[in-house]
């Protein structure tokens, strides 16, 4: 019998539709990992939000789980690849607050303008202190939005009526669709020197950890007053403390935390008078509550009857096609692949080409793979997913084109996709050998390299002794390289080796320096 587990309150919209599946529900809150080690063993589905912590412990000791679904976006209180080595389907609801989410920005960057929760405070304290609490209007302000996606892009529509002019950084996004919600594209420096008012929504990626520190901060008009409701860590805390404190900046007001809830050395922010705080509210409303329970409960009854996979953040690869499940690995890297070698510029179109036996397969799966990972850095693994990852590319402006062939030099079964970005076009090719993920070409060269680890290509003028060169900065630095393999067309030469440590950039001058070339790249594959 197929049992679901609620370990987290839910609204009573979901409730009612995972018992009205026939399937047994039961509700348990507030448990402790030993608790919830000790009943899951007779579960099949745990719906949780953020109270949960689904450990390597408790996927261990849920024998029978097949699902895991969470009423909500984040996904960090669950142990993503051990659920995913394990065979569960872990599903998300990443569209369900996307409005709530913007109107508590709006919300945190008027009550910031105007000094409510100061002005309440003092009322309540029966003072009538007028003056102290004077603001700023938004009319006629620059609003600076990092981040123009789907909430971003929400942002910008509603203060548009405040008669703000709006710039934007977002290195993904096309100019074109920006324009279309009236947000100029401009730098990241740009928006940091130039905004009245900045509100953040990119997602918390190893690149935008702490990219508004202290340097950013001195940067910023005086006036300046930012608002923060996507991801804590973004912002460094510290720096803002001292961006306050010191009146580097006017305000801020923060919705989330790099610790929630605050540890006691975080609750310093708490003395400042010019910072509005909220404990994570973006997505607290009537609204979005009944939509995350109602989606995600929605979700798990198809899969549990169905097997439908919907709103997936990982898909179990005994789940897909069998015909085409060895090659959803390869299809993935290659989009991280293919994004990072894009570096920042927006991609315009992907032409992608299913040769040899792969053209009479049931493909489609593949091309949503593919996309998954080229968005993965751009919004954030978790808000990746087989149902909303080709609507989030069409949105970024990604043209998709798909076709098949059955001839397929070399190789039984290749995927060939042409990135398009900026009138440039590159080409890479990928194929499986022994169920592990090649990659066999990269525009006019061709070579065989595993994609098991991180990658490093380097492009530059064939002549003796470079590859042994390379090998000893390598080896000097301490980065261990598990393969090479060389491409060469006419006097030009691609070097491309699989490695077994993140390699710094420092290192990839060096590279380049003893290679002769400034075409070096590096390719970050090691968690996909």
């Amino acid at each position: 019998m197929t049992r679901i587990l609620v370990s987290d309150p839910l609204d009573k919209e979901g409730l009612d539709i995972l018992k009205g599946s026939g399937f047994p529900v039961d509700e348990k809150a507030d448990l402790t990992e030993d608790q919830l080690c000790q009943i899951i063993g007779g579960y099949d589905c745990l719906i949780i939000r953020s109270g949960t912590k689904v450990t390597k412990k408790v996927i261990d000791a849920g024998k029978k789980l097949r699902v895991i679904g969470r009423a909500g976006v984040g996904v960090d209180n669950v142990d993503i690849p051990y659920a995913t080595e394990k065979g569960i389907l872990i599903m998300n609801t990443p569209a369900a607050n996307i409005l709530s989410a913007a109107e508590h920005s709006c919300a945190m960057l008027l009550a910031l303008a105007r000094n409510i929760p100061f002005a309440h405070e003092s009322m309540h304290k029966g003072e009538w202190k007028r003056s102290k609490y004077t603001g700023v209007e938004l009319n006629g302000k620059i609003l600076g939005i990092v981040g123009v996606g789907r909430v971003g892009g929400e942002v910008a529509k509603r203060m548009k009526a405040f008669n703000m002019t709006m710039i934007g950084y977002d290195p993904y996004l096309p100019k074109e669709v920006a324009d279309e919600i009236g947000v100029r594209l401009t730098t990241f420096e740009e928006v940091i020197q130039t905004a009245d008012f900045m509100t953040i929504h990119t997602p918390l990626l190893p690149e935008t950890k702490n990219m508004i520190s202290l340097p950013q901060f001195k940067m910023m008009k005086p006036n300046a007053r930012i608002a923060n409701v996507a991801r804590g860590g973004i912002v460094n805390e510290d720096d803002l403390y001292t961006a306050l404190k010191e009146k580097i900046i006017a305000g801020a007001a923060f919705d989330v935390w790099c610790n929630e809830p605050l540890e006691e050395n975080e609750k310093k922010l708490l003395t400042l008078d010019n910072l509005v705080t909220t404990p994570h509210l973006g997505a607290s409303t009537v609204e979005a509550q009944f939509r995350v329970a109602v989606e995600v409960a929605e979700a798990a009854v198809r899969y549990l009857k169905n097997g439908e996979i919907t709103n997936a953040i990982n898909a179990p690869r005994g789940k897909l096609d069998p015909e085409t499940e060895v090659f959803v690995p390869l299809a993935e890297r290659m989009g991280v692949f293919a994004h990072q070698m894009s570096g920042t510029n927006p991609i315009d179109g992907l032409e992608i080409t299913y040769c040899g036996e792969l053209a009479a397969k049931p493909t489609k799966m593949l091309t949503v793979s593919f996309v998954i990972g080229l968005l993965q850095k751009i919004i954030g693994r978790e808000n990746a997913n087989i149902i909303n990852a080709l609507p989030i590319a069409k949105q970024k402006g990604i043209s998709i084109k798909e076709s098949t062939t059955e001839r397929s030099a070399d190789y039984a079964n290749m995927i060939e996709v042409k990135i398009s970005s900026k009138g440039k076009t590159t080409s890479i090719r990928g194929t499986v050998f022994g169920n592990l993920p090649r990659l066999v070409g990269f525009n006019e060269f061709t070579f065989d390299a595993p994609m098991s680890g991180d990658m490093i290509l380097v492009a530059y003028k064939d002549s003796p002794g470079i590859i042994g060169a390379v090998g000893t900065v390598c080896g000097n630095n301490n980065i261990n390289i598990a393969q090479m393999s060389v491409g060469r067309s006419n006097d030009d030469a691609l070097m491309v080796m699989t490695v077994d440590q993140h390699v710094p950039a420092e290192v990839l001058k060096k590279i380049g320096k003893v290679a002769g070339t400034t075409d070096v790249k590096f390719a970050d594959l090691v968690d996909n």
